[in-house]
């Protein structure tokens, strides 16, 4: 990249996290302790049975995370296979599925401000939202 230009950011579905590992390691538990804005490893494996494009995602305590998904994987399983920089960090977790930051170029992946956990309103301050009202038994 060209000195002074910033990395290109988008953030990744990362799959599986329903399977097991090897090392038998839950990949939902990992990703449930797994910090937004902690780093994460991408590891291409270009021997998997299945995808030789396959990008195999691990969390900073080196457990398997799952993959990134297919439409994904070779791309940028690609740009790490000519040596560019490509920067990882975990964004957020779901039942099924992980969400990561990567920043392709220079500079590191920043999250985006929907990632940031709401601020807690102020002890004096009204909620913003009521709960529905509740209907008397005898209706």
């Amino acid at each position: 990249m060209v000195a002074g230009v910033t990395a290109r950011q988008l953030s990744l579905f990362v799959v599986g996290l329903q399977h097991a590992n090897k090392s038998r390691g839950n990949r939902t538990f990992e990703a449930m302790v797994c910090v937004p804005g902690e780093p994460v490893h991408l590891v291409p494996e270009p021997k998997n049975k299945h995808d030789p494009q396959a990008v195999a995602v691990f969390s900073d305590r080196g457990i398997q995370l799952g993959y990134l998904s297919a439409e994904r994987c070779g791309w940028i399983g690609g740009m790490i296979g000519r040596g560019e920089e490509v920067g990882a960090i975990f964004q957020s977790a779901g039942t099924a599925t992980a969400v990561i930051r990567v920043a392709i170029g220079r500079g590191d992946p920043v999250l985006p401000p929907s990632s940031s956990p709401p601020a807690a309103p102020a002890v004096d301050q009204e909620p913003d939202w009521y709960p529905d009202e509740i209907p008397p038994n005898d209706i």
